[in-house]
């Protein structure tokens, strides 16, 4: 059974009750009211935990703030009003930052149709579009479901159109990226019109700029996600073997990861997407074939004391080991002796533990000849200290 929910309207009145008839001072109602509804079992992740406006004299009762920032919006774009729609998206951006709740609050009283009519208003105005586009991406995050079908087509329409743009481009991705998250009809029906070909294609034309690079390998990542509970099961695999396949994504990935030897963000989602896109044997070959596997090892070499380039390294090894021929590979390029040295490195880091452990275990697998060159470089102590640094991590042991 699912926690308990409650409306924004109950517990602002529980809160204004506190306030008026137990005479709390204001952060005190709202801690009380907190205090009551989660001892009921009621979720409040999704609740604005501050106190509205006290009612206006002419009995009405005042809105959130971002609710009145909405209303301005609203009125800025019915006016047609672009410079007051300019400085509206600015503060409603802001404010959607702050938390879930706020959005989720501006989201159930009709935010996205808003925001959208915004967009469409900015359409000629590219300043404005991208305050526009940044206002859609700061509402999307973990509200995929408030995208409908006129956005998404806005959405790739924008990202055909501007394509040479990086700055309208990276915005558009970004809100992508959000709409994808955990919304498996939102993956696939950006697939189907056609968004893959745009990821790499942003990937290749911008390949230079590290933000884009690292948002459009992002959002290629998450199309191979498997994370929406509602659907029984997705097309993550169909979807990584399009990117493959029809899109040439490892080499644009590879190609790309070479341009940013010294930029450990960007070279870890790279790193990250690669081992979502190992599905095959013939995948994880064409790693290899394409100079992926000779980059990784020098790369965790060369990385060893930034943990997440470590961490997404490892990953990918533990990936492209799926293939035989490919294990053989790692283990000439000198792969044990540097993930034995990066499970060392960062014994107290759970995380490399594991994936340098499930690497060595993908090594091992159906290869005698790579266990006893993973004891003599001391895979198994480095294991064992790994499970005694970390007896409570069940992924570790």
């Amino acid at each position: 059974m699912g926690s308990k929910q409650i409306a924004q309207e109950t517990f602002d009145d529980a809160v204004q009750e506190n306030i008026t008839e137990f005479e709390m001072d204001p952060e005190e109602a709202v801690r009380e009211a907190v205090q009551q509804f989660e001892s009921q079992g009621v979720d409040l992740s999704n609740i604005v935990k501050a106190v509205r406006q006290p009612t206006s004299e002419n009995g009405q009762r005042e809105k959130h703030e971002i609710l009145l920032t909405l209303d301005s919006l609203a009125r800025a774009v019915a006016d047609s009003d672009l410079a007051g729609v300019a400085e509206q998206l600015e503060v409603f951006t802001e404010q959607c930052k702050e938390q879930l709740a706020l959005r989720y609050l501006a989201g159930q009283n009709g935010a996205y149709s808003v925001v959208f009519s915004a967009c469409q208003l900015a359409s000629g105005d590219r300043d404005l579009l991208l305050k526009a586009f940044y206002t859609l991406c700061a509402l999307l995050d973990g509200q995929p479901d408030l995208l409908d079908s006129a956005g998404r087509h806005l959405l790739l329409q924008t990202l055909r159109g501007h394509g040479g743009d990086a700055e309208v481009t990276l915005a558009g991705i970004r809100c992508v990226r959000h709409a994808c998250l955990k919304h498996e009809r939102n993956r696939q029906d950006f697939v189907k019109g056609g968004v893959l070909p745009l990821l790499t294609g942003a990937i290749v034309r911008h390949g230079a700029d590290p933000n884009l690079v690292r948002t459009a390998c992002s959002a290629l990542r998450v199309m191979t996600f498997d994370d929406d509970i509602r659907v029984p099961f997705g097309h993550a695999h169909d979807h990584a073997k399009m990117i493959v396949l029809e899109n040439d994504g490892l080499r644009v990935l590879i190609e790309a990861a070479k341009a940013f030897r010294e930029n450990c963000s960007v070279l870890s989602e790279l790193c990250a997407t690669l081992s979502r896109l190992s599905v095959r044997n013939e995948f994880c070959q064409e790693i290899v074939d394409l100079g992926g596997l000779n980059f990784m090892v020098s790369l965790l070499a060369d990385c060893i004391d930034h943990p997440d380039v470590v961490k997404q390294v490892l990953s990918a090894i533990r990936a492209v080991a799926g293939n035989d021929d490919v294990k053989d590979a790692i283990v000439s390029a000198g792969g044990t002796d540097l993930i034995v040295l990066a499970i060392s490195h960062h014994l107290a880091n759970p995380q490399i533990c594991e994936q340098g452990c499930a690497a060595l275990c993908m090594l091992a697998l159906r290869k005698p000849e790579n266990c006893h060159v993973i004891m003599e470089g001391g895979g198994a102590l480095a294991a064992l200290q790994a499970m005694k640094a970390h007896p409570r991590e069940v992924a570790v042991q």
